[in-house]
């Protein structure tokens, strides 16, 4: 069929025939429906057709556009790369353009030199050495969202609730590594709270994520690389007990080396959680510790295992500790 006969079948000009063929033009919905009625192919083929090619002309441009300034990012992100490696949401690849589009995807921003820019990022106590850190706690605060986001929690946040579930939480001390986080789950979606074990991130001090959602839950992440046992279980109770002082207004993240007021007031709480305070004390005086069976019959007394208690005495520099228990995941 001629330019000229597909001009007066669809009711167009030869001019406009003519710039759709060789590209210049788009196929506009008017031009689909007439084309429907002149070569009897439904409408939709036709848009689907300028769809198709509008994705690929936008493709082609993306990836021309991205400036040497976002290609350089992936530098600090190379570290990243092997702590997501693991997941199906992500995909590490040789091809530094289909990096800096997956990094894209991952993050949620068109352009990775925005990053430093959101305010999720920027509300946090946290003074980053390099840009690869920056980018390293950008990415854990990513992984705790993206690992607890099927994790629904249906009612509130109550605080009152998750301090009477204290002494269940301490049984989840006897429970084998890999039976933790569904055990801890379990109890804390009953306080409306949403709980994931998140792998650290290497070169990055974060140890516990909470978040508040709008629909009034909480999001509850720790780091899972401890290679002792009462390493994690103070971690979990140091941040349960921010949750509980309401250091979190809507988003918080603990590090490592904080030297913060709040910090150390959760470290207090979090220890009398574990073993009372006043019983620490008299059996401290009594130096019942120096034999191994009264600290062993002082952590049943307190529903703890006697790693909790070793290591306890251990920070106090009572005894010298060094047979720590290791988890499965830390051996």
């Amino acid at each position: 069929m001629s330019q000229r006969e597909l001009a007066i079948r669809t009711g167009m000009t030869e001019k406009h025939i003519s710039t759709v063929i060789s590209g210049q033009k788009n196929i506009s919905p008017l031009f689909a429906r007439r084309l429907e009625y002149a070569l009897g192919i439904d409408a939709s083929f036709w848009m689907n057709l300028q769809n198709n090619y509008d994705e690929e002309i936008l493709s082609y441009e993306e990836i021309h556009a991205i400036s040497d300034e976002e290609f350089s990012i992936l530098d600090n992100l190379d570290v990243t790369a092997n702590s997501l490696a693991d997941y199906d949401f992500f995909k590490v690849s040789d091809d530094k353009v289909e990096m800096v589009l997956n990094y894209r995807k991952f993050f949620g921003v068109s352009d990775l030199t925005n990053i430093p820019k959101l305010s999720s990022l920027n509300s946090f106590p946290f003074h980053a050495n390099t840009n690869a850190e920056l980018y390293a706690l950008f990415t854990w605060q990513k992984l705790c969202e993206l690992l607890n986001k099927d994790n629904v929690i249906t009612h509130n946040f109550d605080i009152d609730k998750l301090v009477n579930c204290i002494p269940d939480i301490k049984k989840g001390m006897y429970e084998k590594p890999h039976m933790i986080q569904k055990y801890l789950s379990d109890i804390f979606s009953k306080c409306g709270i949403a709980f994931c074990i998140v792998p650290q991130i290497k070169g990055l001090s974060a140890k516990g994520y909470i978040r508040k959602n709008t629909s009034g839950a909480v999001q509850f992440c720790v780091t899972g690389n401890q290679k002792y046992a009462d390493e994690f279980w103070l971690d979990i109770f140091h941040e349960l007990s921010h949750l509980i002082n309401g250091d979190a207004k809507n988003s918080f993240i603990d590090f490592e080396d904080s030297n913060e007021g709040i910090d150390l007031k959760a470290e207090i709480k979090a220890e009398n959680f574990l073993i009372d305070r006043q019983d620490y004390i008299e059996f401290v005086d009594s130096k019942k510790y120096e034999r191994i069976v009264e600290i062993e019959r002082f952590a049943k007394n307190q529903n703890v295992p006697d790693f909790i208690v070793k290591s306890r005495l251990a920070k106090d520099k009572y005894i010298t500790w060094n047979e720590r228990k290791i988890f499965e995941w830390g051996a």
